[in-house]
């Protein structure tokens, strides 16, 4: 019996990818390199500060000047994380009826604490959520599953009560690994390369009002 839907933030419920991307091209603007086009940086923007600074310089966390220009990015984000963000079509409708069917939901990102503890209060969630994880809340990121069960905890549900709803790999690897049924979103950021099917998502939705027949 599902108690409690937990999302992924950034391309699950929030459309953050503006925001990220505009961080992006103002940190390569100042090492003097062109843009990233936005149809770039969606694919991407769930992979955090380190897959955008891949993108943008095309190197690795090998590269000596990887960390200092992935502090920066976070530096230019900080001043700008919610100029463009919207909530997905449909997140609020769902929301409500999650919220009318007596069901907790909430929120498990990688996003860091200085950014989600901000943001997430400033999106127009119709239902406040029952619990935030961020992706350093327990010191460790998804797909451990330590943020899991901790949000789990937190709401005092069972992991097997809850459903986990992401646009990642590593959002399904770690629903999978404490229990949860796991959903993957279509609207979120998937780049073409990736191979969902072996993913092994339980449910897989096209658009967010798709879940409410696998909430009974």
């Amino acid at each position: 019996m599902i108690k409690a839907v937990l999302f992924d933030l950034d391309g699950t419920l929030a459309d953050t990818a503006r925001d990220l991307g505009a961080a992006l091209n103002r940190l390569l603007a100042e090492e003097g390199l062109p843009p990233q086009p936005y149809a770039a940086v969606r694919p991407i923007a769930s992979h955090g500060a380190r897959g955008l600074v891949s993108l943008g310089f095309g190197i690795d966390k090998t590269h000596p000047r990887f960390e200092e220009y992935r502090l920066r990015f976070l530096d230019l984000y900080e001043h700008s994380f919610a100029d463009e963000t919207v909530l997905f079509d449909d997140i609020n409708a769902l929301l409500r009826e999650i919220d009318a069917r007596g069901l907790k939901w909430g929120i498990i990102t990688n996003k860091p604490m200085r950014f989600t503890d901000r943001l997430v209060p400033a999106l127009p969630f119709a239902v406040p959520p029952a619990v935030v994880v961020s992706g350093d809340t327990v010191g460790v990121a998804k797909p451990d599953p330590a943020p899991m069960l901790h949000a789990a905890q937190q709401i005092d549900i069972a992991p097997e009560h809850c459903l986990y709803v992401g646009d990642a790999e590593r959002d399904i690897q770690a629903g999978r690994a404490v229990g949860m049924k796991t959903v993957l979103v279509n609207w979120g950021y998937i780049a073409d390369s990736d191979d969902t099917d072996s993913w092994q998502a339980d449910i897989t939705i096209d658009q967010p009002l798709a879940l409410l027949p696998h909430l009974s």
